[in-house]
C-alpha cells in the first residue's frame, strides 16, 4: 500500500527497514529510503541470504545433491 505526499509523490514502505520512503525520480534509491537500507539488501542478495531452499531434481539423482559436499 502507498500513499501520496503533498506534492503528489507516492510514499511505500523501505523494503530494508520499514520507514517512509519516496517513490520518485528525485530519491536515487528508490524503493529504499536511502544508501544505507540499499546496500543492506544488495549485501544480503549478494551473500544469498534471499534463495529458495531446494533440493537437487529427481533427474540429478545418479550424481548426487551437488550442494552436499562427499
Amino acid at each position: 500500500m502507498s500513499d501520496v505526499n503533498k506534492i503528489g509523490e507516492r510514499i511505500v514502505r523501505c523494503p530494508s527497514c520499514g520507514g517512509d520512503s519516496v517513490y520518485a525520480e528525485r530519491n536515487p534509491f528508490r524503493p529504499f529510503c536511502s544508501a544505507r537500507c540499499k546496500g543492506i539488501d544488495f549485501g544480503a542478495w549478494a551473500s544469498e541470504e534471499f534463495r529458495m531452499p531446494a533440493e537437487a531434481p529427481a533427474d540429478d539423482e545418479p550424481f548426487g545433491d551437488p550442494k552436499k559436499v562427499q
